[in-house]
């Protein structure tokens, strides 16, 4: 009894946090949930857990401006490539020692942390998009299969497209859409998706939401820099500790 109200306390307020996170930042959730939920459980099962609420709220974050169509035939290589790696990856994320998958989610939350909080300024000519859009997608993709983490190097990757704010935040939403599509595939076509998830996953939905919520409301009254700052700096201990656990 005390176990189980420990359980879906900590969802309830990990999907919470995320969607906060997700709110202020316009990223993070899938992020955070998998950084939380893999200090307690396999990183195949909190990968579960987060595939309807992260699917739900980049849907509502896609559909948040008009550019849907100008963003997918620009990004549909990177998009094609990022389904293959995902649903490949995804084997990984499955069949390795729980450790040493923890271990991988780690080392992506470090590396990413690491990048957001020195913030190189990128920029990447249309003309070199056509063979590094499909090369960046099947990295990510494999990276996302691997670990449940949708980061690198896509995020930066599309920053780096010169895109308005706007365009940004939906091509963002389009890209963790798919991927998050895709890893629930991967997930499936392994045997790791279980009806029982699928419903504690969509009741995560509602803690998520109400967590975007909180977050917009956090975003005008704070310094989003000041709270991107402390986000990343929690991703980077979280990555330290999942990282550490297959050497103590």
């Amino acid at each position: 009894m005390h176990d189980s109200m420990f359980f879906y306390g900590l969802l309830t307020a990990t999907f919470l946090f995320a969607g906060m996170v997700k709110g202020v930042t316009g990223m993070g959730l899938p992020t955070v949930a998998m950084g939380l939920l893999g200090m307690v459980m396999p990183p195949a099962m909190a990968a579960t857990l987060l595939v309807v609420p992260s699917f739900v709220t980049n849907v509502w974050q896609l559909f948040s401006g008009g550019a849907i169509a100008a963003l997918v035939r620009r990004l549909w290589p990177m998009l094609a490539a990022m389904v293959i790696g995902t649903v490949g990856g995804s084997a990984l994320l499955v069949r390795v020692d729980p450790r040493w998958s923890g271990f991988a989610l780690g080392s992506a939350l470090i590396v990413y942390a690491v990048y957001a909080l020195l913030a190189p300024a990128l920029s990447i000519p249309r003309a070199l998009e056509a063979w590094l859009s499909p090369l960046v997608g099947l990295v990510t993709g494999m990276v996302t299969g691997a670990t449940g983490v949708f980061v690198m190097p896509a995020v930066p990757y599309l920053g780096a497209l010169g895109l308005h704010k706007d365009e940004l935040v939906q091509a963002l939403g389009l890209s963790f859409s798919i991927s998050t599509l895709a890893l629930a595939a991967g997930l499936l076509a392994n045997d790791a998706f279980r009806l029982n998830q699928l419903g504690l996953s969509s009741l995560s939905v509602i803690p998520a939401l109400l967590g975007m919520w909180l977050g917009t409301w956090v975003r005008a009254r704070i310094s989003p820099q000041r709270f991107r700052q402390c986000f990343l700096l929690l991703l980077l201990v979280l990555g330290l500790e999942l990282a550490s656990r297959p050497f103590f």
